[in-house]
């Protein structure tokens, strides 16, 4: 059954008063004499990097990914990559396999489980940031075993702790981005892997060697040469003034959520993995204060973009084309015939009206 859906429309082009007609893919988007006053269609969001939601944390297995999927998908989000923290090896196997039951049994109306984003364990015990205590050398063994369990997109790892480039080879034989993250390096080491194979920076600023002017460390690298890199655009992980340098320097620079457990729940107590982490209002801390993830949404992504005066079209490119470019999707991310039918209807203001997945309506 085709459906449509009329109103201003996000094209790669530039926006056009339009309808699309739409089953689980776009059949045709066609320009219209008027549109419905204050009702922008977007792509669907990609968030790459989600931790859970709605009380579900991924490292808890299929039953936790589903229910983050079809709360973020209620905020905009069509489709994500299931996000892991440092963990022993047991533990990482076990949300593999949870991850990769969830794809095999997708659910209608949710957001897509592309795959899993590894966000550690090869990451630098002296960046961990909130991440658990379980970070380890190197261990291609691992993770051959664990992209056999669900697919492997996006790794975190520290260069200072590759010295001889091994893992990130193995990444990259296996056409995982490896992305430069939770890491103590050199603006020597960070370059030196971006050169070798490393796809961009795991949440820019947070985690990493910050820029000095004598020594540039990650974040200076970021600044200097990097074609892609993942912020979260809660602004208080990032402040507005170092989201405009950002967005000045990396020009494919993409939002993501890094939303966890508690994301859309009450004040309390919640798990990240094997950590306990405390929500209070719109922060998520561990007990020593550090910040432990965000309780972002994409759909309050977009509307923080906009505070910042980003205009409508570049804040949910940043939101949905980009990241799926950093994928190399080209049927995500953009309304084009052919494409998935994720949808995004939000007013002028950005808040989210409906949402539609892969040809599916929401429930709101």
């Amino acid at each position: 059954m085709t459906t449509t859906v009329e109103g201003t429309v996000l094209t790669p082009e530039g926006w056009i008063a339009g309808r699309i007609c739409f089953a689980a893919a776009i059949r045709s988007v066609e320009p219209t004499a008027g549109t419905p006053p204050d009702r922008f269609v977007l792509p669907g969001f990609v968030d790459l990097h989600v931790h859970g939601g709605d009380g579900a944390d991924c490292m808890e297995g299929a039953a936790a990914v589903r229910r983050m999927a079809r709360f973020h998908a209620r905020h905009g989000t069509t489709a994500l990559l299931a996000t892991t923290v440092t963990a022993p090896a047991a533990d990482l196997r076990a949300a593999f396999a949870g991850i990769g039951a969830a794809m095999a049994a997708h659910e209608p109306g949710t957001a897509r489980v592309l795959g899993a984003h590894l966000e550690g364990p090869f990451i630098s015990p002296d960046a961990l940031g909130a991440q658990p205590p379980y970070a380890i050398a190197p261990d291609l063994a691992l993770v051959d075993e664990l992209a056999a369990l669900a697919p492997l997109r996006v790794a975190t790892m520290a260069p200072e702790i590759d010295p001889d480039g091994a893992l990130l080879r193995g990444l990259v034989r296996l056409g995982v981005r490896a992305q430069i993250g939770h890491t103590a390096c050199s603006y020597a080491e960070a370059r030196r892997a971006l050169v070798d194979g490393a796809a961009g920076f795991t949440h820019l600023f947070n985690a990493m060697s910050g820029l000095h002017h004598r020594a540039a460390g990650a974040a200076g690298c970021a600044l200097a040469h990097a074609e892609s890199a993942e912020m979260i655009f809660d602004l208080l992980h990032v402040e507005a003034a170092a989201v405009r340098v950002a967005l000045r320097a990396v020009p494919g620079l993409y939002g993501v959520t890094d939303a966890v457990a508690a994301t859309g729940m009450p004040d309390g107590a919640y798990r990240l993995g094997r950590h306990t982490i405390l929500k209070r209002g719109e922060a998520i801390r561990l007990a020593d204060g550090t910040l432990a993830g965000s309780a972002l949404t994409m759909g309050r992504a977009l509307r923080n973009l906009l505070t910042l005066g980003l205009p409508l079209g570049d804040a949910a490119r940043r939101l949905s084309t980009l990241p799926a470019d950093h994928l190399g999707l080209e049927e995500r991310g953009r309304i084009v015939v052919g494409a998935a039918a994720d949808l995004v209807i939000v007013d002028a203001a950005g808040h989210v009206l409906e949402v539609i997945a892969e040809g599916e309506p929401v429930p709101r």
